[in-house]
């Protein structure tokens, strides 16, 4: 599993080695870090964290014996915040400067969660409060089970100093300040560096895969999850009666034989793993229908009660032709107009495919959402 550190800074670009020392300290070793900043706090990172390769980072790296090379950082690594027009901001200080923050996390949220062999660190201990809550949102929306959203608690005397980057191996004197400014040294032996697992409530598992195609803003995500129910298709043989919208159709045994039979036919599809959308393979020609008689007179005797079937005429539903087929498939079709509205027809007639003499009939709704009870 690669573990991407994903985080934002203002101008105390130290939160990134102290985040890091205490993820090394939790055996969580960091393979990738990613930095949201602004351009402000951009030059803090080159200038006091990187420093052309001599900065604390890469201190850190040596005194602990991480290597570098395994960690994917440096200047690419760091995502600028920038305007409307692409000018890297200085600062957060209006609505527009918030909007784009929340951009550019749910852009870097979305993709670095793609991949399933990753962790996702989000660490929202740097840059203004609204930049935190902007990578929280973020987690929220992109966020799986293995990821994980920080904060990170420094002991107060040596929160505020510039110059504290992480708890060096050997304690060291330095120097501190007080609330009324005056100078102190202390020993970075009491500084203690913790790790707060913030918890999240992620909404990733509810979205609609169309919305997962690319970054998304988090109105579109959470509208995406208000859906209808899909609308189910119930052909209830031994009631005699269709139940679709809450609304129930009771149809001539004739009738609801054949639509019985193309309804089975639906859920009889040969490749069950395919969308029915814009899928017809389990239409049939008539002749393939009247082949399957049997059938048909079958379903018919599940509807005719203890009526022998000999003393009933042998044409109709018992012997199917076309011209009748063609009858009894309008009359369904009257049938579920009347009851359903012209809307539902795509959905609930039978169908024909094709041109004639090679004209296929089946139903068009989604197998899944047909239930045949017998």
């Amino acid at each position: 599993m690669k573990n991407i550190l994903l985080a934002v800074t203002g101008l105390s670009p130290q939160v990134i080695t102290e985040t890091l020392y205490a993820l090394d300290q939790m055996n969580r070793p960091v393979h990738a870090i990613h930095i949201i900043t602004t351009r402000t706090g951009k030059d803090c990172l080159l200038a006091k964290l990187l420093d052309a390769g001599r900065g604390p980072y890469y201190r850190y790296l040596d005194e602990y014996g991480v290597s570098g090379k395994g960690i994917d950082f440096g200047p690419g690594n760091i995502h600028v915040v920038r305007d409307t027009f692409g000018v890297e901001i200085a600062d957060i200080t209006d609505e527009s400067d918030n909007a784009q923050v929340l951009a550019k996390c749910m852009e870097l949220a979305f993709y670095h969660t793609r991949d399933p062999e990753t962790a996702v660190f989000f660490s929202i201990a740097g840059g203004r409060k609204t930049m935190g809550a902007c990578l929280t949102l973020a987690a929220q929306m992109y966020g799986r089970p293995q990821d994980r959203l920080y904060h990170v608690l420094i002991s107060p005397d040596f929160e505020s100093c510039r110059e504290f980057f992480y708890p060096p191996k050997k304690p060291r004197l330095i120097e501190l300040r007080n609330s009324r400014g005056e100078i102190y040294h202390k020993s970075t032996g009491y500084a203690r560096v913790n790790l707060v697992h913030m918890p999240f409530f992620s909404i990733r598992s509810q979205l609609s895969p169309e919305v997962l195609d690319q970054p998304r803003d988090p109105a579109t995500l959470m509208l995406s999850m208000i859906r209808e129910a899909p609308e189910r298709l119930v052909v209830n043989l031994i009631e005699g009666k269709i139940l679709f919208r809450n609304a129930e159709l009771d149809m001539m045994p004739v009738r609801m034989t054949l639509y019985a039979f193309f309804a089975l036919r639906k859920k009889a599809c040969p490749e069950p793993e395919r969308s029915c959308k814009g899928c017809d393979r389990c239409f049939i020609d008539i002749q393939e229908v009247m082949n399957r008689q049997p059938e048909i007179t079958n379903l018919y005797r599940r509807l005719c009660g203890s009526r022998p079937l000999d003393e009933m005429s042998d044409s109709g539903i018992l012997g199917l032709k076309a011209e009748g087929f063609n009858s009894y498939k309008a009359r369904i079709k009257e049938d579920l107009l009347k009851a359903y509205g012209a809307p539902a027809m795509n959905m609930l007639e039978i169908a024909s495919t094709g041109r004639r003499p090679n004209m296929r009939y089946g139903l068009r709704a989604e197998k899944s959402l047909i239930e045949v009870v017998m």
